[in-house]
């Protein structure tokens, strides 16, 4: 082996070490898909095959014959190798024990075949120094592929082959039975089209090429007269014509310089091949894991919804406690104005009117009933003040009911079992306590401070409230009216009933405004007060709930960020994630067949990129 050659090798190494780590580790990396494991095992065995491909690589190339019964395969072989060394025949099968031809200087253990199987034969013939060759039973007997029938012996045989002579004749090429053979076992092999017996058919070699071009690559064919070629050599003679050319391409094109590149392209295509065939096994059964992710999704979506509805009345039960901490958060930040005096005073009227009820007291019993009854209505506000805290406390155990649960599990249990998951590693589908304890320890992962956060969302809503456009445009409102109030007063008081009549303006002074107008005015102050007060208060308290709603759906989000059946949303993640993983492989290895694997050789076709 020159320089060359020792890189080539080595290169060759290098390159199915990577190609076998990939496939290992995507071995290993299995999801509990029975899709998954199917496809797994095709790929383990196919490794196996790369790893007699290492120890192979300097043996001489296997070839061997296949084709219908009476294409002449033997005759074949009998003026391939110069001598006959298998009986031929044109009508039946003659070949029952396949025939391995080798050379006598080598060694046919080194070629890792069971030589129980064979007819062994020693040949010193010039195109058995870089090959051995093996004429195979043929596949179209009537027997069936039982225990020792030719077509079992032939699909033994196929697998440690590197090129096929697929042989036929004006009658045969279109023969069904051997065609759907040779589509089993052309996978990882390199073939030779041959038409035998040229001395009798006509060429069909065009209308050969054509019926097996949608399948394969058939770059040339040769038309042949196995007869005339061995009596050739019998009588010394170089053999001639179409043989001639087919026996020197043989010679060089499968000589030690081309094992490597043969090897390797028929490697690949096996490789391709079996990726081909995961891919579409996964493309028929990914359709029911996105049904699941689906179905999933939509139960994840009704128990957030319904989740979130309870959380929120729940929460809205205690609104009006919310709604006084944030007006007075509100009023605190707004300072003192005249506006935020009647917001205190709104916030604070039922403590304002009990305080006249003080001024009202003649004894010192009176006092302490008055007292009492003070007393009494604190406690009852402070009593409502902690079951809103315990609200928020029993959020955290506020939980999803039986009936949904076992809904849950009816819907996602049928599309378990369509989708072909397996069910002891998805470990999600059990009785009813299971998935009770499972909605439990979901509830139990809530935010650990609702208090904390209920005091935050007043806090910034507060805060929003309390910018100065808001102040200013309230203020504004409210000091209208006063302003006009105080304008309408202060010129009757001033004008009207003193000035006027002084600078001559009026003849007499118009007398003092009377209670009939202050009463009024009043009640204008404050029915417009009360509509100012309504409008803030209706902002505070569609802002407060829409926070409130909010803060619902990120609770419910939170107990369900992991659903009710972790292990089988992250199964169902992992069988995406392997499908693209196998896609990546997939076209790795399409690149590399296009790239690295095609042959050189002009007259070596195979099966075609699928």
């Amino acid at each position: 082996m020159n320089t060359n050659q020792q890189l080539e090798h080595i290169a060759l190494l290098a390159e199915v070490d990577d190609l076998t780590y990939r496939l290992k580790r995507w071995i290993d990396d299995c999801p509990a898909w029975q899709t998954a494991h199917k496809s797994r095992a095709l790929i383990t065995r196919l490794l196996e095959r790369v790893e007699t491909l290492r120890f192979r690589l300097e043996t001489p190339l296997v070839v061997a014959t296949f084709g219908g019964t009476g294409t002449g395969k033997s005759s074949l072989v009998n003026a391939l190798v110069g001598t006959e060394v298998t009986t031929a025949g044109r009508q039946r099968p003659t070949t029952k024990t396949p025939i391995l031809l080798v050379h006598p200087e080598l060694e046919p253990e080194a070629l890792g075949l069971d030589l129980s199987q064979f007819q062994l034969k020693r040949v010193d013939a010039p195109v058995l120094r870089d090959i051995v060759m093996i004429d195979c039973p043929d596949p179209d007997t009537s027997e069936g592929p039982s225990a020792g029938s030719n077509l079992a012996i032939l699909r033994e045989i196929v697998p440690h082959c590197d090129v096929l002579i697929y042989t036929s004749t004006q009658q045969k090429y279109k023969n069904a039975r051997v065609i759907d053979e040779l589509a089993d076992v052309a996978s990882g092999c390199r073939l030779v089209f041959v038409q035998t017996h040229a001395d009798l058919d006509s060429d069909i070699r065009d209308d050969w090429k054509n019926f097996l071009s949608p399948s394969y690559e058939v770059p040339e064919m040769f038309f042949v007269d196995s007869g005339k070629a061995l009596s050739e050599q019998k009588a010394e003679q170089r053999p001639s014509g179409e043989f001639g050319r087919l026996l020197n391409l043989l010679s060089s094109e499968l000589g030690a310089a081309k094992r490597v590149e043969i090897r390797r392209a028929n490697l690949i295509d096996l490789l391709q091949e079996a990726l081909v065939a995961c891919r579409s096994d996964y493309d028929t059964g990914l359709p029911h894991v996105e049904s699941l992710i689906k179905t999933l999704d939509e139960q994840r979506k009704v128990l957030k919804d319904t989740l979130t509805k309870q959380l929120c009345d729940e929460l809205l039960m205690n609104r009006t406690l919310w709604e006084r901490r944030l007006l007075s958060s509100v009023t605190d930040m707004w300072g003192f104005s005249p506006f935020s005096a009647v917001l205190k005073l709104y916030n604070g009227l039922g403590a304002f009117i009990a305080s006249f009820t003080f001024f009202r007291a003649r004894t010192s019993a009176q006092m302490a009933l008055i007292g009492a009854v003070q007393g009494a209505r604190w406690m009852k506000s402070r009593a409502k003040e902690q079951e809103a805290e315990s609200t928020l406390d029993r959020l955290s155990t506020f939980g999803i009911s039986d009936q949904q649960l076992q809904e849950c599990r009816l819907v996602i249990s049928g599309h378990i079992h369509a989708a072909g998951i397996d069910y002891a590693m998805a470990e999600d589908r059990r009785d009813l306590t299971d998935l009770r304890k499972r909605a439990a320890s979901l509830e139990d992962e809530f935010l650990g401070d609702a208090s904390r956060v209920i005091d935050d969302v007043i806090e910034k809503l507060a805060a929003a409230s309390s910018n100065w456009f808001t102040r200013c445009r309230y203020e504004f409102l409210f000091l209208a009216y006063l302003i006009f109030l105080l304008g309408r007063v202060g010129y009757n008081f001033f004008w009207e009933s003193f000035l006027a009549p002084i600078f001559g303006a009026a003849s007499s002074p118009e007398p003092l405004l009377k209670v009939d107008f202050y009463i009024p005015a009043l009640l204008f102050l404050v029915i417009w007060s009360l509509f100012l007060v309504s409008m803030f208060t209706w902002k505070l308290r569609r802002g407060l709930t829409q926070r409130v709603q909010n803060f619902a759906q990120q609770m419910a989000e939170s107990r369900l960020v992991h659903g009710l059946f972790p292990n089988l949303e992250a199964t169902c993640r992992h069988i995406s994630g392997d499908s693209q993983t196998l896609t990546g492989l997939l076209d790795q290895t399409t690149q590399f067949r296009r790239n690295i694997a095609d042959t050189s050789s002009g007259f070596l076709g195979g099966r075609r990129e699928t």
